[in-house]
């Protein structure tokens, strides 16, 4: 029996197989078998689509979407520190003759 290859779906089928599940016309084996998916991820899609459809109907764009504030300032100072650090212990590794001069 050969395995079958691993197959992405689009976000519009997933909806669109969640939002038949929803409608409870016909069993999930059912609708599994019209859109040849396994039952399970017919349930998982049916749950993700219910948690989620909250977030359509939102004022604007959810806690995920939000980025985060950046403070530039502290980044280039971590970096200008880190360089330092790495360049003192190249030089102190290189003059205990732990680090060769080719790299």
């Amino acid at each position: 029996m050969s395995r079958r290859p691993r197959r992405n779906h689009s976000p519009a089928f997933k909806a669109k197989v969640a939002i038949a599940a929803i409608k409870g016309e016909r069993t999930i084996a059912q609708i599994a078998e019209q859109f040849d998916v396994h039952p399970n991820q017919v349930t998982t899609w049916k749950t993700q689509l219910e948690g989620g459809a909250a977030d359509v109907f939102g004022d604007g764009p959810g806690p995920a979407d939000a980025a985060p504030a950046v403070d530039v300032k502290a980044l280039h100072a971590k970096i200008g520190q880190l360089t330092l650090e790495n360049d003192f212990l190249e030089g102190a590794l290189t003059k205990a003759g732990l680090l060769s001069a080719k790299r």
